[in-house]
């Protein structure tokens, strides 16, 4: 068996060649990549067979590492507390893009979904590639995501990319909401 330092720094050396990788979150393994890379982002899309119009959640050890992607200065105070008040967490929120936030993140839309994780191979992850993950569950179409090292490989095969870790323990993915309204768009 790995070690998750050993995993680590095999997954933080893929991403940074454009390589997709799995990792533990919150509830379930994710699949992750740059952001920054189009060809990362384009495997991950063509693996999990998801059109690049839906866009994508990005996941973060903090919130600086998403300022490059948001433009957290349309945020209200109130709407800034809002999110805030739910971070580090389990809570995904939609906020406003930059104009400079490439179309293979947002897809479709003019705004961007953000999570800032306190899973800490989440952040050990962020730390090491030095910003935040696109993040979409570790499954292939019709199957369930996984939940263990053992389902990642059994679904992606032997030789792929994971961080050697456990999840958070819950049981549904993340909330999403619009920070500008409020408004529940997936129950968590």
């Amino acid at each position: 068996m790995k070690s998750v330092d050993d995993s680590l720094a095999r997954c933080i050396s893929q991403l940074r060649q454009s390589a997709v990788i799995a990792y533990p979150t919150e509830a379930v393994f994710g699949l992750g990549c740059d952001p920054d890379s189009e060809t990362a982002v384009m495997q991950l899309l063509t693996l999990k067979r998801r059109p690049v119009e839906k866009g994508l959640i990005l996941i973060a050890s903090d919130f600086q590492q998403l300022l490059p992607y948001i433009a957290d200065e349309q945020l209200s105070v109130e709407q800034k507390h809002r999110m805030f008040s739910r971070w580090p967490g389990p809570v995904t929120w939609v906020l406003p893009a930059r104009v400079t936030t490439p179309a293979w993140l947002t897809g479709r839309f003019s705004s961007l979904a953000v999570r800032v994780s306190d899973h800490p191979d989440v952040a050990a992850l962020c730390h090491g590639l030095g910003k935040p993950l696109v993040s979409t569950s570790a499954n292939l179409t019709g199957l369930p995501p996984c939940r263990n090292v053992a389902e990642v490989l059994a679904q992606f095969g032997s030789d792929f990319p994971v961080l050697h870790g456990e999840t958070g323990g819950r049981q549904n993915p993340s909330e999403i909401r619009d920070v500008l309204t409020g408004e529940l768009i997936r129950q968590g």
